[in-house]
């Protein structure tokens, strides 16, 4: 059959080509997919790219509805979606098993940010701080939702008689969790719920530590978020145990006064609940300093004796808490308002603990928090 002119050149030119490239080393089918644009699969059949099945609007319509399932960054979210051919469902899946190899990617930045998250009841209260990069993920209501989750979880998982209690993220990481979110769902570890939020939100996110304060007494705990932006949730926490000597007093004082206290306590920063318990290595330092002070004065030993005692008082009116000026009343101070609670119930209270609690704090910001870092506290 003869050829046109006309005819014989493209195809002269596909074959030269052809020849070219079997020189460079191409298969059959991979020249063809080169040439061609289209897949080769061994089994002979060629399939066109799904891609250009799909258009420019169909593709921006995906990303956009799988952003809004996962949270999870654009550039991850349309990169599945062009590995699983636009297919959403598939993408989804994908998404969360590559969550595992982004969060470890992640997992050796600073994250110092995050939020406070607190569950209680009369006589419990947990408090959790869960880690991110940014105060804008802290915004996020995936994140805060796992925050939230948490400390419930922690609340539920305490053992008996502990009234104290703090732990690191091994206490909970294994444990089981159900989530109950439209883009967080089902039943899984506390470990592989905040990996997969770190995939979503494209940062690292660590559960850093946590904290269980109870009474066993006639007592209630009372808590204290700030800056909230729901209830439960921020990013400086203080609780305290109020407890009454009689059993038949009524609490209803104690839960109004102890959550002002829990107030003062987030303002004050106290570090001891007593002067008796200050520890002895405290003291000693202070002390030591108010004795080089006092000697640059060049008064008797006497007088600088003075001095120092005089000064440790001012000291100890800042780090103890009963001896602190009262934040809602400065003109008097917390044992005075206890005092004051104890004749309102006809019945002796006394603080049992107490803990403040801020995010990101003695968390090394050029480093990975390793979650270890201690919390001033009260006994």
């Amino acid at each position: 059959m003869a050829w046109g002119q006309g005819a014989r050149k493209p195809i002269m030119g596909l074959l030269f080509r052809a020849q070219q490239q079997a020189a460079r080393g191409y298969s059959s089918s991979a020249f063809q997919t080169h040439i061609l644009g289209v897949d080769a699969p061994q089994n002979g059949m060629f399939l066109r790219r799904f891609s250009s099945q799909v258009s420019s609007s169909e593709q921006m319509s995906l990303i956009k509805q799988l952003r809004e399932r996962t949270c999870a960054p654009i550039k991850d979210v349309k990169a599945s979606l062009v590995s699983c051919n636009w297919d959403i469902e598939a993408a989804q899946k994908d998404l969360r098993k590559r969550g595992v190899v982004l969060a470890a990617k992640k997992s050796s930045r600073t994250a110092a940010e995050g939020l406070l998250a607190i569950a209680q009841d009369e006589k419990r209260a947990a408090v959790i701080e869960l880690n991110c990069e940014t105060d804008f993920v802290a915004r996020n209501d995936v994140f805060q939702y796992l925050a939230s989750s948490v400390a419930k979880m922690a609340l539920s998982a305490q053992g008996p008689g502990q009234l104290f209690l703090p732990f690191g993220p091994e206490y909970l990481e294994n444990m089981s969790i159900n989530l109950d979110h439209p883009k967080l769902s089902g039943e899984t570890t506390v470990q592989s719920a905040v990996t997969e939020v770190a995939a979503m939100v494209g940062e690292n996110v660590k559960l850093r530590r946590g904290f269980i304060l109870s009474t066993t007494a006639h007592g209630v705990v009372s808590s204290y978020v700030h800056t909230c932006p729901q209830p439960g949730l921020g990013r400086i926490a203080g609780l305290v145990t109020l407890e009454a000597e009689d059993s038949s007093a009524s609490l209803d004082a104690l839960k109004t006064v102890g959550s002002s206290i829990a107030m003062h306590i987030v303002a004050t920063k106290p570090l001891f609940l007593s002067k008796e318990l200050v520890s002895a290595a405290a003291l000693e330092n202070e002390r030591e300093i108010l004795r080089t002070q006092a000697e640059s004065s060049g008064k008797s030993q006497m007088a600088m004796d003075k001095m120092v005692e005089g000064r440790l008082r001012k000291y100890f009116e800042e780090v103890v808490l009963m001896e602190q000026k009262y934040v809602l009343n400065d003109s008097t101070n917390i044992k005075t308002v206890l005092n004051d609670l104890s004749k309102e119930v006809g019945s002796k209270v006394t603080i049992g603990n107490f803990f403040r609690m801020q995010v990101g704090e003695g968390i090394e910001r050029h480093e990975a928090a390793d979650g270890s870092e201690p919390v001033a506290n009260a006994a």
